[in-house]
């Protein structure tokens, strides 16, 4: 079956398979790059207009190396401009690695002997919410395996039970989800405990790919994931999250198939991926991949700086998978949010040290073990002003009521004195005095620049909430 590269709006589209090879690599193979169309393309994604797949595959077959400085620094714009200097912070917290897939990159596969299967209970849960807290987190993943015991009623009892936890002034106020793909009727479960983004990741958007790593389980069904998000937004949940595992085939045509996965959402249901991830291939235990497709530092900063002029709306998030000096570069070009503070095994936040047994209970190796607050002052003393905002997903800014905030570019009204308030909750109660003696100084430059600002931004009454906090008030937002 043949698929027009920006169409699928007829409602009988919707949860079809939507992906065709041929015409992603008829792009890749045929669509050419010059310096004029580079400019051309450059100049539309800064009047934040989203790209179609043929004008992405122009700058995914850009090679010349001053052009692809050009693609980054329009991605460095482009973010300045619909982002500012914002970037959101959460931390992932894996529940169970129970696992009936055999994943030939996961360390959760069901073949892996060596594995420990562990899944926490009531308390253990509590426990690592509290240990999270008390660290300033505010935004949760909850991460799981795929298994019968991780239904939609378990998810959702999860869910309840994290937002039940308080520690001193710590609570989280947004918990999203990372779990396999389920029915309509179970997204609507998981849905009516107050989620926030559903992520679900395609791993590859290459068929024949996705055979050779997906080898037991019910996640073998290429078509079935990959309708996924569909059901989700049937079964209500307006916020979801697309992914590729970068490493297992070829990048370029992975950023199409991202982009072909956003046309497709938001031409059946008004609205794209609330993010996108693009997660690289590390080590794992078992991993038994042969690493032709292993995409380099070069290539990956490319990738960031490419997917974020094509979708300018769209959050990109990197993950502790990275180093922390790419990490630090590729924030540039246009990431919008980061974990940190992360630990992967099951149970590790709120232990003092890790076990040897945790080794075996990992999904995948990190390459960034900072602690939040490291990862939070280097931020600041960049000029990132960190955020923990959860307010548009509570005051139901979001789905397609938050496009039509984001896309005009209305969003930064709000997003920066929410980011400035959450940024002033976490150094009156986290920060070490020389976090927040810096925090004080960003947050005073930041009020400082929004007296010249565009919008009609309320920097008095901005000023007035952060004295609130400072007098114990906590949870203020725009």
């Amino acid at each position: 079956m043949k698929f027009t590269p920006e169409k699928c709006s007829i409602p009988d589209e919707r949860m079809k398979p939507f992906i065709d090879p041929e015409e992603i690599w008829n792009l890749i193979n045929n669509t050419k790059s010059t310096p004029e169309r580079v400019r051309e393309l450059i100049a539309k994604s800064l009047s934040k207009q989203r790209l179609t797949m043929e004008e992405t595959a122009v700058l995914l077959n850009t090679t010349d190396p001053d052009l692809v400085e050009e693609i980054k620094e329009g991605a460095r714009e482009l973010k300045r401009l619909v982002y500012g200097n914002r970037i959101v912070l959460f931390a992932p917290l894996y529940v169970g690695n129970k696992c009936i897939n055999n994943c030939q990159y996961c360390g959760f596969r069901s073949t892996n002997k060596e594995q420990i299967r562990t899944t926490l209970s009531d308390q253990e849960l509590i426990d690592e919410v509290e240990a999270l807290e008390e660290t300033g987190q505010k935004r949760l993943i909850l991460v799981y395996g795929e298994h019968p015991h991780y239904s939609p009623e378990f998810i959702a009892h999860n869910v309840k039970l994290v937002y039940d936890v308080k520690k001193n002034h710590g609570e989280i106020r947004r918990v999203n989800i990372n779990a396999a793909p389920l029915e309509i009727e179970g997204f609507k479960t998981v849905k009516a405990a107050g989620i926030g983004t559903y992520q679900i990741f395609q791993e590859t958007y290459n068929p024949d790919a996705y055979k050779t790593y997906h080898l037991g389980g019910k996640k073998m069904d290429f078509e079935y994931r990959l309708t996924s998000l569909d059901r989700a937004q049937e079964g209500g949940i307006d916020d979801v999250g697309i992914g590729a595992l970068i490493g297992l085939y070829d990048w370029r045509y992975e950023v199409l198939g991202l982009i072909r996965h956003t046309n497709h959402l938001e031409a059946c249901y008004n609205v794209g991926p609330h993010t996108i991830s693009f997660p690289r291939i590390k080590d794992a235990s078992e991993l038994n991949i042969d690493g032709k497709y292993m995409v380099n530092d070069e290539d990956f900063a490319k990738l960031v700086a490419i997917l974020r002029l094509a979708v300018p709306y769209t959050g990109m998030i990197l993950t502790a998978r990275e180093t922390p000096a790419l990490r630090k570069e590729v924030l540039q070009f246009g990431i919008s949010q980061i974990d940190g503070g992360t630990k992967l095994e099951i149970g590790a936040y709120a232990e003092t040290e890790n076990d040897d047994q945790n080794l075996h209970r990992e999904q995948f190796a990190i390459n960034d073990s900072r602690s939040l607050n490291e990862i939070m002052d280097e931020l600041i003393a960049t000029g990132f002003m960190p955020s923990f905002c959860t307010a548009c997903y509570r005051l139901g800014r979001t789905g397609e009521h938050f496009m039509e905030f984001s896309v005009p570019g209305f969003i930064k009204r709000f997003c920066t004195p929410n980011a400035i308030l959450t940024l002033s909750e976490y150094l009156v109660d986290y920060a070490p005095a020389e976090t927040a003696e810096k925090g004080w100084q960003l947050i005073e430059k930041e009020l400082q620049s929004l007296h010249s600002a565009e919008e009609k931004i309320n920097v008095t009454e901005i000023r007035n909430r952060i004295e609130q906090i400072k007098a114990g008030k906590r949870d203020l937002y725009f």
